[in-house]
């Protein structure tokens, strides 16, 4: 008896795991603020300010998150967020990240930066999340312009 018991929690659990990506809904990403600060005449740290958007009625914590940046269409950058970061239910939780760019990548993009006042962004990558039904890597891409 207790075996069969075993069995069948092993399976639920097992069918839950393989069906979490239809239990969590993904948390939506939007750039908010980008700050600029040299680091030497090559490069330059970039920070931003994003708002990570919790849908789920459960806390999910954000264990890893790796992306890539573009502006103005070319890639400058990419990055890994380094700590975890718990993201309530059904809260928006702001999240600050950091991007190394090389001036000799920016190409066009260091003259819009400067001179745009409404810049084309994308940032994708991927986020892996920790539930409390176990955890999910997927994908992501956002697109949108900002106010500099």
């Amino acid at each position: 008896m207790k075996r069969a018991s075993f069995i069948i929690l092993f399976f639920l659990c097992a069918l839950i795991t393989s069906c979490l990506s239809l239990i969590v809904e993904k948390p939506s990403i939007v750039l908010r603020k980008i700050t600029l600060m040299p680091r030497s005449s090559a490069e330059m740290n970039i920070f931003l300010g994003l708002d990570v958007q919790n849908p789920n009625f459960f806390d999910l914590t954000l264990k890893s998150f790796e992306y890539t940046v573009y502006l103005n269409n070319e890639k400058i950058g990419n990055g890994l967020l380094g700590e975890e970061v718990l993201i309530p239910s059904s809260s928006t939780t702001q999240v600050q990240v950091p991007v190394v760019a090389k001036f000799n990548d920016w190409g066009k993009s260091l003259k819009a930066i400067i001179t745009s006042d409404n810049l084309p962004y994308k940032i994708e990558g991927k986020a892996d999340i920790k539930t409390v039904f176990g955890s999910i890597e997927f994908p992501f891409s956002k697109e949108g312009h900002i106010n500099i």
